[in-house]
């Protein structure tokens, strides 16, 4: 029987890039308490405003009520008239975070596209450090796959080299951290909003994700095809 005390966490593989036109968001969908998987479907995706999405990884308490906080700030500037940009929700959570850093466990990526600055990633860290980025990575599954990323983003990839490329790491996360799980949910959010996509890691789907690959084999072959 799980404790009256324990945490709830979104142990989680989240990650945003950006192409010409707007952004690519994921993660995966697991949320555990003590070791216990509780939700293996969860959407990690959150919308704050249309064009505007932010994913979380930590407490699943903290990260929902940050959200709820930073959606319901949104809403009311739009209904005043004012623009809601990406820079905006992304210090909302920073200041959210900030001013909580000794009573909460939130690490957030706020993504997103407005007509000011066109497709933007800001990486909230834990504690409220933020930091706009071309693409970022967190949870409990980006250490094994921050450098795979790193190598293949470019400057200038179209949507679908994006998309392939989220879906891969959110993959990697999967296959080798306990804490991630699940599906790999994805969405693209560009000037008409966003459009989302499910892959499931199983042999019968779009996702060939091999559970038994090592990271190190699965590295190794993926520099060899870039190579050839």
């Amino acid at each position: 029987m799980l404790s009256h005390h324990v945490l709830f966490t979104t142990g989680t593989t989240i990650m945003a890039l950006t192409f010409d036109g707007g952004v690519v968001i994921g993660a995966d969908s697991r949320t555990s308490a003590d070791g216990s998987v509780m939700n293996r479907v969860a959407d990690k995706l959150t919308e704050l405003t249309e064009r505007i999405y932010c994913c979380r990884s930590g407490a699943a308490a903290d990260t929902q009520a940050l959200a709820d906080l930073v959606s319901n700030n949104l809403k009311y500037r739009g209904c005043t008239g004012k623009p809601v940009e990406v820079f905006r929700a992304a210090c909302e959570f920073r200041n959210y975070c900030y001013k909580n850093r000794l009573n909460t466990l939130a690490g957030i990526i706020v993504a997103g596209w407005d007509e000011r600055c066109g497709g933007q990633v800001y990486s909230i860290l834990l504690g409220g450090m933020m930091k706009r980025m071309p693409y970022a990575v967190a949870g409990s599954g980006a250490p094994y796959i921050k450098e795979y990323v790193r190598n293949h983003y470019k400057p200038g990839m179209n949507v679908k080299q994006c998309i392939e490329l989220v879906k891969t790491g959110i993959e990697a996360g999967i296959r080798f951290d306990s804490s991630s799980g699940g599906v790999v949910r994805i969405g693209v959010i560009d000037k008409d909003g966003i459009k989302r996509y499910l892959f499931h890691n199983t042999t019968s789907s779009e996702s060939d994700v091999s559970s038994c690959q090592s990271f190190a084999s699965f590295i190794s072959s993926e520099h060899e095809d870039s190579s050839t």
